[in-house]
C-alpha cells in the first residue's frame, strides 16, 4: 500500500486584539474583596474580566464554541452566570475561573439572566421566546414558562414576593406567580417592543422602556396587603361586581389580561412618564442595586442618569411641600388647605446628568461606593470600555472619566494584516490605526495613527511598513519611533493590494484608478538629520481598462497576475508589461489569489464563493472547489508547499490541497466574517482578523491529520447538531400549556441514558450468572469460584447493584430528568427495584426520590396497570416515607444547632461590642480630665 500524504494540524493558540465584544451586557464583578474595580465582559466565546486601574486583563473564563450572549453575576459576588448562542448557560467559578454548572434549555441565544436575592435560583430568557427557572444549588431545571411570542428582553425576580416579571419584543409585560407556574397578569399599555424594565421604590413601582423616548412608570400594589383577613371574598370584589367583567381605563392605557380574575395578585396601574432625551428606542435600562440610581440609554452615545427618591426623602419632602404651602395659605389669609399635597413623577425620580461617552453605548453597569460616589461603566461599540465616577455631593453632578481601556485592540475591523520576516511581528491595520503585536506575549508594541488602511506590507529589515489606504495614499511608518516618515498620493482611488517583488528591491501597487504601479525602495536626504532614510520612488505604470483589486507577483519575478473588477486575472510579462494570459471562469470578481513558491500554479478566490487552481504554464484551470458559504475574502499559499488557505465571510478558515484538489481541515472560532489573514515565512503560524473585532492566531502542531479521520469527526458532529434540533420527547399526560420541563434533549442526556442502560444489562447479566452460578454450586455439593466482571473489578469489586448506582450519580444533576425521560420503559421496573433497595440502605436518598417521582410521574399508566409492580411500588412507599422523614428529622436537628449557634455568636459579639463601647468611653474620659489638668495648670 502506497503511503498517504501527511498533513499537520493547526490548532488556536491565542485571541488577541479584542477588548470586549458588544453582544453581550457588561457588569461590576467583587474579586479580591473589592466592588466596583473590576467588570466582566463578552469577547467572543470567552469572558474577560479587567482591571480597570491598571487596564490589565486579570481572568479569562474560556468558553467552548459559541458565542456570548448575556452575562449575570450572583449576589454574593463569586459566582457569574455566562448565556451562549446556542441556548447553554454556564456558571462560572470568579475565585478558580471554573465552570461549576452547566444548564441546557433554550433552543436559542440566552437574551435575559437573573438571579433571585439569595442567589439560589437563576431565571433565563431567550429568543426561544420562553423563560426557565434553574435551581443554581441543585443544579437542576425547575419548570420552563411559555406565554410570550417574540424574544425575552428583561426578566425579574420580586424579592419579597415569589413572582416573576418578564418583557419580551411582543409588546408585552407578563407577571408569573411561581408558586403555581402560571402567568396571572398581562400589562398590554405599550405599542412597540418593551426593550427593558426596572424595579423600584422597594419593588412598589415598574419602570419600562419601549420603542419611544418615554419611561412608563407602574405603581404596584400587592393585594394581599389590601385584603381583609376577615373578608374571604376581598379580591373578587377587587375585580368587578360581574362575573369575567374587566376594569378598562383610558388614562391607564392598561389592559389586564387574567386568565382566573379572582385571584389576582398584584394591580398595575399606570402613573405617568418619564421623558428621555434621546428619540430612538431604549437599548438597556437598569438600576444600581440599592435601586437608588436608574440610567438608559438609546442607539446613541448618551446614558441619561436618574435618582429615586427613598419613602423618608418622599415624606421628607412632602412635609417641606406642605409647609410652603400653610405658609401661602396664611399670607393670603386663607383657611388650611384641605386637599393633600402631593409630589410630581419628576419631583420623585430626578434627572441627575447625561453622560456623554465617546462612542455609541452598548449596554452600562452603575454601582454605588461606599464614598457616595456613582461609578457608572460603559461598553462601546468600537471595543472600548470607559469608567465613569459621578460625585454625588456637588452641587451640580458632573461625571468624570477616570479610565478607558483601549490598548489592546482596534477601534473598527482590522482590514489587513502581515507578518515580519523573522515570524515575531505581526502588523494589523484598520480604519485610524496600525499596531504592531509580539507574537509570543501577544502584547501591542506599537500604535500608530493613519488613514483607512487596505493593503500592508513590512519593508525587508523589518524596520518599517508600508499602508496603502483608502484615499489612494501609501504611507511609510518608521517602527523605532512610531513616526509617519512619508505619505505619498499613490492613486486616484483606493490601494487595494500591494506586493513585494521577489528580489526585496521594490513593490507594485493595485489601486482603483484602473492602474498598476511599480515602486523602487531608494535612500534620500533627510532635511532635519545627516542620514538618509528609506524612500518610495514611482518607476512605471500599467494602465488596464478595469479596477484592479488584486496583484501578485511569480516567485521568479518573470509574472505579474492582476485581478481586474470585470472577473478576470490577466497575467503579464514583468519586464516587457506584455500580455501573457487571461483566466476566466470566474462569475464575480476575484477577490484575492496567490502563487505558489514554484510558479507552477495560481489559485483565485472569488466572490462567487469558488476558488479556482489554475495552471501558471498555459493558464489551464485544473480544478474549481466550492470553498465557502459567502465570498472568498482572502487566500494565501503556505511557504514552500503546495497547501494554501482561504477566509470567508462565512466566518470560516479553511485549508487546501492544491495537488489534490481536497479540503484539509476547517479552523473555526470567528463568529463573523473574516477580512484577511496572514501566514508566517515559516509557515508555522497564521494570523486572521474578523469583523467580530478579534484577531486570532493558530499555530502548527506536530500532530498529524488523516484526512478519513477529519470526516468522520464532521458526521459525528453534524448528528449531535441534529440530534439537538429534533423533536423534544414528549410527556405522557402532560398538556402543552404554560409550563413544561425545564431541559432539553442532547446528545449528553442520550449518552447518559445508555449509560444507565448499559449499567442495568450488565446487572442482569450479572443476576442471570450469579442464579447459574448457585444451581452449579447446589449440583456439585461444593463451591465453586465465581468469576468477577472486569468492569465490576475495575471499581473494586462491588456489586452489580452498587455498579448500577454509581452510573446513576454520575449522571449530570440539570441533565437527570432528560435522561429518564429517553430511557424506554422495559429498563423502568429493574430500576424501580434497585431504588427500593438503595432507598433501604438509606443511601443517596433525595436524588433517588427526585428519580422515582419522575419516573412515576411519566410512566404513570404502564406502571399502575403492571401487576407484577404492585408489591414493588407498595414497598417503595413505606421505605420512600420512613427514610425521608429520617432526613427530615437529620436537616431539622442540624438547622436549630446552627441557628443555636448563631444566637450564641450574635450574643458573643454584643457583649465584646459593649465592652469595647465602654472602654472607649472610659479612655475618652481619661484624656479630658488630662487635658482640663493641663489648662488649669496655664491658667
Amino acid at each position: 500500500m502506497g503511503l498517504t500524504r501527511q498533513y499537520l494540524r493547526y490548532e488556536p493558540a491565542a485571541l488577541f486584539g479584542l477588548v470586549a465584544s458588544a453582544r453581550a451586557a457588561v457588569a461590576f464583578v467583587a474579586l479580591r474583596g473589592e466592588r466596583g474595580r473590576y467588570v466582566a465582559v463578552p469577547a467572543c466565546e470567552h469572558v474577560f474580566v479587567w482591571d480597570t486601574r491598571k487596564g490589565e486583563k486579570i481572568l479569562i473564563l474560556k468558553g467552548l464554541k459559541q458565542e456570548v450572549s448575556c452575562l449575570c453575576p450572583s449576589p454574593d459576588g463569586l459566582h457569574l452566570a455566562v448565556g451562549y448562542e446556542d441556548g447553554a448557560i454556564r456558571v462560572f467559578n470568579l475565585l478558580s475561573g471554573e465552570s461549576t454548572v452547566t444548564f441546557n434549555g433554550h433552543r436559542a441565544a440566552v437574551t435575559a439572566l437573573q438571579y433571585d436575592h439569595l442567589g439560589g435560583r437563576l431565571v433565563s430568557g431567550s429568543k426561544d421566546t420562553e423563560v426557565i427557572v434553574w435551581d443554581v444549588i441543585n443544579e437542576s431545571g425547575l419548570y420552563r414558562l411559555r406565554g410570550h411570542k417574540d424574544v425575552i428582553t428583561q426578566v425579574l425576580f420580586l424579592k419579597e414576593k415569589n413572582l416573576l416579571v418578564t418583557c419580551a419584543k411582543d409588546t408585552l409585560v407578563k407577571w408569573w406567580d411561581l408558586d403555581t407556574q402560571h402567568c396571572f397578569k398581562t400589562l398590554v399599555g405599550h405599542r412597540a417592543e418593551v426593550w427593558g424594565m426596572a424595579l423600584l421604590s422597594k419593588e412598589k413601582r415598574l419602570i419600562t422602556g419601549s420603542a419611544d423616548s418615554e419611561l412608563r412608570v407602574w405603581d404596584l400594589t400587592y393585594i394581599q396587603e389590601v385584603q381583609d383577613p376577615d373578608e374571604p371574598d376581598a379580591k373578587k370584589s377587587k375585580g368587578s361586581s360581574l362575573p369575567g367583567a374587566e376594569e378598562k381605563t383610558e388614562e391607564d392605557e392598561t389592559l389586564e389580561l387574567d386568565e382566573h380574575p379572582e385571584e389576582r395578585i398584584v394591580k398595575c396601574s399606570k402613573v405617568g412618564s418619564i421623558m428621555r432625551e434621546g428619540r430612538d428606542r431604549v437599548v438597556t435600562l437598569g438600576t444600581d442595586r440599592m435601586g437608588k440610581f436608574l440610567a438608559c440609554h438609546g442607539t446613541d452615545a448618551v446614558l441619561e442618569v436618574f435618582s429615586v427618591l427613598s419613602e423618608e426623602e418622599v415624606r421628607k419632602k412632602l412635609e417641606k411641600k406642605m409647609k410652603k404651602v400653610r405658609k401661602k395659605a396664611k399670607q393670603n389669609s386663607e383657611e388650611e388647605p384641605e386637599r393633600s399635597v402631593e409630589l410630581s413623577l419628576q419631583e420623585e425620580i430626578q434627572r441627575v446628568t447625561n453622560v456623554k461617552a465617546s462612542s455609541k453605548i452598548k449596554s452600562f453597569d452603575l454601582i454605588l461606593s461606599p464614598k457616595g460616589e456613582l461609578k457608572m461603566v460603559l461598553l462601546l461599540q468600537n471595543n472600548v470600555i470607559e469608567l465613569y465616577n459621578l460625585d454625588l455631593s456637588a452641587q451640580v453632578p458632573q461625571a468624570i472619566r477616570v479610565s478607558k481601556i483601549t490598548i489592546g485592540g482596534h477601534r473598527s475591523d482590522v482590514r489587513t494584516l502581515a507578518f515580519s520576516s523573522d515570524n515575531i511581528a505581526i502588523l494589523s491595520a484598520a480604519a485610524e490605526s496600525v499596531k504592531i503585536w509580539n507574537r509570543s506575549t501577544l502584547q501591542c508594541i506599537r500604535t500608530m495613527e493613519c488613514e483607512y488602511a487596505l493593503c500592508s506590507l513590512f519593508i525587508p529589515g523589518d524596520r518599517q511598513v508600508i499602508i496603502g489606504t483608502k484615499t489612494g495614499k501609501l504611507q511609510l511608518y518608521d517602527l523605532a519611533s512610531g513616526s509617519l516618515m512619508e505619505s505619498l498620493d499613490a492613486h486616484d482611488g483606493a490601494v487595494w493590494s500591494i506586493a513585494l517583488s521577489p528580489d526585496q528591491h521594490g513593490f507594485v501597487t493595485g489601486g482603483a484608478d484602473k492602474c498598476v504601479k511599480f515602486w523602487e525602495f531608494e535612500l534620500v536626504k533627510d532635511e532635519s538629520s545627516v542620514q538618509k532614510r528609506l524612500s518610495m520612488k514611482h518607476v512605471r505604470i500599467l494602465q488596464l481598462d478595469e479596477d484592479v483589486l488584486c496583484v501578485r507577483y511569480s516567485p521568479n519575478q518573470k509574472l505579474l497576475a492582476v485581478s481586474l473588477l470585470d472577473c478576470t486575472v490577466k497575467v503579464f510579462y514583468v519586464d516587457t508589461l506584455k500580455f501573457f494570459l487571461s483566466l476566466y471562469g470566474h462569475k464575480l470578481p476575484v477577490l484575492c489569489m496567490d502563487i505558489c513558491y514554484d510558479g507552477t500554479l495560481i489559485a483565485t478566490g472569488s466572490a462567487d464563493r469558488n476558488v479556482k487552481i489554475w495552471g501558471l504554464d498555459f493558464g489551464d484551470c485544473h480544478r474549481s472547489l466550492f470553498a465557502h458559504d459567502d465570498s472568498v475574502m482572502y487566500l494565501q499559499f503556505v511557504p514552500k508547499s503546495h497547501l494554501f488557505f482561504t477566509a470567508g465571510k462565512d466566518s470560516k478558515i479553511k485549508q487546501w490541497d492544491a495537488d489534490k484538489f481536497e479540503h484539509i481541515q476547517t479552523l473555526e472560532g470567528h463568529h463573523q466574517e473574516v477580512w484577511c489573514l496572514a501566514l508566517s515565512p515559516n509557515g508555522d503560524y497564521v494570523v486572521s482578523a474578523s469583523h467580530d473585532k478579534s484577531l486570532r492566531l493558530w499555530e502548527r502542531t506536530r500532530e498529524p491529520l488523516i484526512l478519513e479521520e477529519e470526516r468522520e469527526m464532521q458526521r459525528e458532529a453534524e448528528y449531535e447538531e441534529s440530534v439537538a434540533k429534533e423533536e423534544q420527547p414528549v410527556v405522557a399526560g402532560e398538556r402543552q400549556g404554560e409550563t413544561g420541563l425545564a431541559g432539553k434533549k442532547t446528545i449528553e442526556t442520550i449518552k447518559a441514558a445508555e449509560r444507565i442502560m448499559e449499567a442495568i444489562e450488565l446487572y442482569r447479566e450479572e443476576m442471570a450468572k450469579l442464579k447459574e452460578h448457585n444451581a452449579i454450586c447446589k449440583a456439585a455439593g461444593k463451591e465453586v469460584p465465581f468469576p468477577v466482571n472486569p468492569i465490576l473489578r475495575a471499581y473494586g469489586n462491588i456489586t452489580p447493584s452498587a455498579y448500577v448506582l454509581e452510573v446513576f450519580k454520575k449522571v449530570k444533576s440539570s441533565e437527570l430528568e432528560e435522561s429518564l425521560l429517553v430511557l424506554p420503559f422495559s429498563y423502568v421496573p429493574d430500576l424501580l427495584r434497585l431504588f427500593n433497595e438503595y432507598i433501604q440502605l438509606g443511601s443517596d436518598v433525595e436524588l433517588l426520590c427526585r428519580a422515582l417521582l419522575f419516573l412515576l410521574k411519566i410512566h404513570f399508566g404502564q406502571i399502575t396497570s403492571n401487576q407484577m409492580l404492585v408489591t414493588v411500588i407498595e414497598n417503595l412507599k413505606k421505605t420512600t416515607i420512613s427514610r425521608v422523614s429520617e432526613a427530615r428529622d437529620v436537616l431539622g436537628f442540624n438547622m436549630a444547632g446552627l441557628q443555636f449557634l448563631k444566637r450564641e455568636i450574635e450574643a458573643k459579639d454584643e457583649v465584646t461590642f459593649f465592652a469595647d463601647a465602654t472602654e472607649r468611653f472610659e479612655e475618652k474620659k481619661r484624656k479630658r480630665k488630662k487635658k482640663e489638668k493641663m489648662v488649669l495648670a496655664v491658667l
